[in-house]
């Protein structure tokens, strides 16, 4: 069925297009195109489906619909992440180092900022930032499910956020919320909700995101602003705005970027494209990024990076700094009442010797990190992190597991961070008992184990069971199973 254009969005987009147009318009009448991107967290060597890869993203790659990646257990497993194939350049854009400290600003639902951890790859911190709850909760679903280590979750405000890392990170990605005219092929909804007061509102709270996140940037800091819209009032206006406001920022131009690099020998800059010409300045529309629909598979973004003047400070300097601005402060914190004194440790002591043969520091960030209990959560945070007072904070670093009457209870997020070798046993499961632990079942193994146990599927940790009597007791999350797992077709 033919797309429905609101009227006023075809009067003002199409002298943007002028003799694209037409096939512009017939885009919307072809099958969009499907992403995912392989995560390096999780040893899974090949997927079961055939995969063509994205051009501008190292580990992104095309996929068939029909092949229902997200209803395989290897998703669960975190072995990839579902992500629309054009969204994956603004990670590719920003080009984060590791050791870096990088933040999330407009984070939800995580292809961004799981994008980021993948690079970073447990050396720096992630911060994923996301104002609305429930969205919140999402993206820190994500980060678990991707056994990301070194990532923290904040439900804030963007001016909360400023207020508490002023000048703290070296990279920033403000994935602005905008009018959504890039999403139209693959959502109806976004057609519906658009209007051109609605522009006009996005672009108002996009300054305001990014004068925080300004703030926040440190010195020579990167800073990638990127939308899913076509309107030029979000797109190149806000830019020429920001570099008119802020002229201790240079507008970089994404040919000389890794990303320009990495398409360079690709007919077309792989169907790349540059800003509105003719309409705003050559030295803003030659250096912003476009993707268009009817030029390559994927659907419509926008997105510039900016570079901030100045020499980086070191890392240990930041921490301190940001831990000086909420010392003394009062305000959200994370569940369960933090205790001050040095956490005993026996349990999980006991526990690590037992069933794991990893000390915790097979990541740069968690070498150095320190243990903090929530009440009777046990939590390693990473060391960079600086004080979280008066922040409300979904996700301190790694959940190592919960302390209770003489044992130790390991996290489902612990178990995400680990590969097979990491536990003393560990299972390998065929495809129909991975759908069987998915859906929360008990499933078999070795008669002679006891207790847990690492629960696995093509490499890939799925989470925890508990051995006894050749039998292993599931301890994947009840807010996780999935019913209907179990389809032969899928294997």
């Amino acid at each position: 069925m033919p797309k429905i254009l609101p009227p006023d969005f075809l009067r003002e987009r199409q002298p943007l297009l002028g003799s694209e147009w037409k096939a512009f318009l017939q885009s919307y009448d072809t099958p969009r195109a499907y992403g995912l991107r392989r995560n390096p967290f999780q040893d899974c060597k090949t997927l079961p489906f055939p995969l063509e890869p994205v051009p501008w993203a190292a580990d992104g790659y095309y996929f068939r619909p029909e092949d229902r990646p997200g209803r395989h257990p290897l998703h669960e497993a975190g072995a990839y992440y579902i992500q629309e194939p054009s969204a994956m350049s603004v990670v590719s854009l920003l080009d984060p180092q590791p050791g870096e400290l990088v933040c999330d600003l407009c984070a939800a639902p995580g292809g961004k900022s799981t994008h980021i951890a993948a690079i970073l790859h447990g050396d720096g911190l992630l911060v994923s930032n996301e104002i609305f709850s429930n969205r919140a909760r999402i993206l820190s679903q994500n980060i678990e499910r991707m056994g990301i280590p070194n990532a923290l979750v904040c439900n804030e405000s963007t001016e909360n956020m400023a207020s508490h890392f002023p000048m703290f990170f070296h990279r920033i990605v403000v994935d602005a919320p905008c009018s959504g005219e890039g999403m139209f092929r693959k959502d109806d909804t976004a057609i519906q909700e658009w209007s051109l007061d609605n522009v006009a509102l996005c672009a108002d709270r996009q300054k305001m995101i990014l004068e925080h996140a300004d703030q926040m940037l440190q010195p020579g800091g990167v800073l990638v602003y990127s939308t899913c819209t076509f309107a030029p009032e979000e797109d190149e206006a806000m830019i020429q705005w920001f570099l008119e406001t802020h002229p201790d920022y240079t507008l970089t131009d994404w040919h000389e970027t890794s990303l320009g690099r990495q398409v360079a020998d690709i007919p077309g800059y792989a169907g790349l494209s540059d800003g509105l010409a003719g309409i705003f300045p050559d030295e803003i529309s030659s250096k912003v990024l476009r993707l268009w629909p009817h030029k390559l598979r994927g659907e419509g973004h926008f997105a510039a990076r900016l570079q901030k003047s100045g020499t980086p400070l070191p890392v240990s300097l930041l921490c301190d700094a940001a831990a000086g601005t909420k010392n003394s402060s009062k305000g959200k914190k994370k569940k369960g009442k933090q205790n001050k004194k040095k956490p005993e440790l026996t349990d999980f002591t006991e526990f690590k010797e037992t069933y794991l043969n990893t000390s915790f520091s097979p990541y740069p960030a968690l070498a150095g990190g320190r243990m903090e209990l929530f009440g009777d959560e046990l939590y390693l945070i990473p060391a960079p992190v600086p004080s979280l007072a008066g922040l409300k904070v979904l996700r301190t670093g790694l959940h190592l597991g919960t302390r209770k009457k003489n044992r130790f209870e390991p996290a489902h997020a612990l178990a995400k961070t680990l590969v097979p070798t990491d536990a003393q046993q560990s299972l390998d499961c065929s495809y129909e008992d991975a759908c069987r632990y998915l859906q929360g079942e008990t499933i078999s193994c070795p008669d002679t184990w006891k207790g847990w146990t690492l629960v696995c599927y093509e490499g890939c940790t799925l989470g925890w069971g508990k051995a006894r009597n050749g039998l292993l007791k599931n301890h994947y999350p009840k807010g996780l199973r999935i019913q209907g797992w179990n389809d032969p077709e899928k294997k």
